[in-house]
């Protein structure tokens, strides 16, 4: 699977907000990513498009089981990358 990075950390935002909430809105994204509004919709509705997200009817922001594999495969690189950096002394 190819995904450019921005939607690689998007997916990992609403998995990492799921945790914490529960529930995910547009406005959560864009409030931990420090984007707009306008552009967070826009990547939501493409990720939706391709079937990493869905969406209901309240506009709620739900992974799904492939953007959750991308996203978790995501948020453990990071963290793998963080712990090396912590152990070098970064």
């Amino acid at each position: 699977m190819n995904l450019q990075e921005s939607a690689e950390m998007y997916l990992e935002t609403v998995l990492v907000l799921q945790k914490e909430k529960g529930i995910v809105r547009a406005i959560d994204i864009a409030r931990q990513m420090q984007f707009s509004r306008p552009t967070v919709s826009q990547q939501i509705r493409r990720l939706a498009e391709d079937g990493y997200l869905e969406l209901d009817a309240s506009k709620h922001i739900y992974l799904t089981a492939k953007g959750r594999l991308i996203a978790e495969e995501t948020y453990d690189r990071h963290n793998c990358l963080a712990k090396l950096f912590i152990w070098m002394g970064v």
